[in-house]
């Protein structure tokens, strides 16, 4: 599915535990998490840029939130094509517009079942 490492971002450690977990259960092991946009970004220019799969970012989140983060992303050359899925509260037609506009390549509303996350994710590495 994915060779490479997936970049999941939320400020909650909860949430980051249970997409941790929904990861694991679709076969995506290689992982690596941040707590916000900032965090991300740091982590991002840790890794390799060939070592970087896909990213998964909350939207609503502190310091740098998941609009910010994403409109960096997209303008940083290495990085402005790599996959990127939303998963976020925010369900409102005008939130997942927002969001294309953006750049991201699928949007997932919390709660979400590991199948939909799979499905999403799917979708957006085939």
């Amino acid at each position: 599915m994915i060779d490479k490492t997936v970049l999941y971002v939320d400020d909650s450690p909860t949430m980051r535990r249970i997409i941790q977990n929904a990861l694991s259960r679709i076969g995506i092991t290689n992982t690596i998490e941040a707590e916000n946009g900032k965090d991300a970004l740091a982590k991002l220019s840790e890794l390799a840029e060939s070592n970087v799969g896909m990213i998964i970012t909350d939207w609503n989140m502190p310091e740098m939130n998941g609009e910010e983060f994403v409109r960096v992303v997209r303008e940083t050359e290495p990085y402005k094509n790599l996959p990127i899925l939303m998963v976020t509260t925010r369900g409102m037609k005008d939130d997942v517009m927002t969001a294309i506009k953006l750049g991201v390549n699928g949007y997932v509303v919390k709660p979400f079942t590991v199948d939909v996350l799979k499905s999403k994710i799917m979708d957006i590495v085939s």
